[in-house]
């Protein structure tokens, strides 16, 4: 495996600044009180799903690794960090020669989670795991919202091609990571070719309105495109009058023509007016792309459309409503030393409400029924019972500060479509309801 299949790693800045301000004055605090070499383990997970969602999508574990595998300070940083006087002399020496040291365990990329769920699982000093919780939540946060709305609308286009298209609609940075975490949840392509160059995903193009309207008529600008791209692009047909621009589109490519793009107007009405036309005039083979402010109900309402592809943006790289998973990161047991032999003993915050959790180092694994069908997401401390030994989720990502579990993106695409196609019918309606598998403790 070549270093190309995991991604492109290149001109990865350092992350240690990705993180919120009282990551740093625990660490100093806790370096005076003598407690910073305590061995911890942290959990990150979710007390509930976002509402009405029936599972969610593990995504971002790649990024996680990279952000983990890049957490260090350099001179510029501890100077900021000594002159802002965010912490102390003696702590900015201890950061100087921070690298992460312990062990990660977690769900790995595109398996399916509930609530509860631990995804990871952050075990070392202290010190060293709490610096690490800002930047983990806030790739899983981003990475698994856009996964799970990925995958709602990859169930909902039942095997029609998804094009992420919306890297206009967020943060530059944020698109790169948007289009990684679609193709995870069952999206094909990208548009943006920054996604493409970093983690080899497939890019398409088509055309803009604006191509259209540079040109003196639409007939110059079908010829210009089919001319430098070939009959094999795709031609954009409701600048102006859609039924003239298909009988044009297809006088010029000829019944060659990959695809045609309608983004505008009744689409279910207008791509079964298009592909009758296409039909008659013998381009029987060229494909129906639409576009349009598309969601995964968007795209469930087209399902009698004879759509070949969809192309979404703003709902998709915006979560389609849900733009966080609500991950917390907790502090879930400790020991009274930095001494491997020293026992851990479970901690937990005592909150009121909704935010109370669960103390202990837990395993995680899935109870099938007798036919396979995952019936119940089950979670415990101590010795895991007999019978869900083979079935643990929580894999090893980083052994002694080494990452051990790098692995081509199109494996974590592979495994989100098996997880999914796992669980019960019901995790596929659209509709509002509860989780599709309860989360049992034991």
């Amino acid at each position: 495996m070549n270093s190309a299949d995991l991604g492109r790693r290149v001109g990865v800045p350092s992350t240690a600044l990705f993180t919120d301000q009282y990551e740093l004055t625990m660490v100093q605090a806790a370096l005076k009180a003598g407690t910073a070499d305590r061995r911890s383990v942290f959990e990150a997970f979710t007390r509930r799903l976002p509402e009405g969602r029936r599972y969610g999508v593990v995504a971002g574990t790649g990024r996680v690794l990279d952000a983990v595998e890049n957490f260090h300070f350099d001179d510029e940083m501890l100077a900021f960090l000594r002159d802002q006087r965010v912490v102390d002399g003696a702590t900015v020496d201890w950061l100087a020669d921070y690298r992460f040291g312990g062990d990660i365990w977690g769900y790995p990329e595109g398996e399916v989670y509930f609530p509860g769920s631990p995804l990871l699982r952050v075990e070392g000093s202290f010190a060293e795991c709490v610096l690490l919780e800002t930047v983990i939540l806030s790739i899983l946060n981003h990475d698994s919202a856009i996964a799970a709305a990925a995958s709602r609308m990859s169930a909902a286009a039942s095997g029609r091609r998804l094009i992420e298209m919306g890297a206009r609609r967020t943060h530059e940075l944020s698109a790169v990571a948007a289009s990684r975490a679609a193709y995870v949840g069952g999206f094909h392509t990208t548009s943006d070719l920054a996604a493409g160059f970093r983690y080899n995903i497939p890019t398409v193009g088509t055309s803009a309105h604006a191509f259209t309207l540079l040109h003196d008529s639409e007939r110059d600008a079908f010829r210009a495109q089919v001319d430098s791209l070939g009959r094999g692009t795709t031609l954009l047909v409701d600048t102006y009058d859609v039924t003239e621009a298909v009988r044009t589109a297809v006088e010029i490519a000829g019944p060659e023509l990959g695809a045609v793009r309608i983004d505008s107007g009744d689409l279910l009405l207008v791509a079964h007016r298009v592909r009758q036309q296409l039909d008659e005039l013998g381009a029987t083979e060229t494909s129906i792309v639409v576009t349009s402010d598309l969601d995964e109900y968007a795209i469930a309402s087209l399902a009698a459309a004879p759509v070949d592809a969809y192309g979404v943006g703003t709902q998709l790289v915006t979560g389609s409503g849900h733009p966080t998973c609500s991950m917390v990161y907790k502090l879930v047991a400790r020991a009274e030393s930095a001494d491997p032999a020293d026992p851990l003993r479970p901690v937990v915050k005592k909150s009121l409400g909704a935010k109370s959790s669960r103390g202990g180092r837990k395993w995680a694994a899935r109870r099938s029924d007798e036919y396979g069908v995952a019936e119940a997401e089950v979670i415990g401390t101590g010795e895991v019972p007999a019978d869900l030994v083979d079935r643990q989720l929580q894999v090893e990502l980083v052994r002694g500060g080494e990452v051990v579990a790098r692995e081509p993106l199109e494996a974590a695409r592979d495994r989100h479509i098996a997880a999914r196609a796992g669980l019960p019918m019901s995790a596929m309606q659209l509709s509002r309801g509860e989780p599709v598998l309860p989360t049992e403790y034991v």
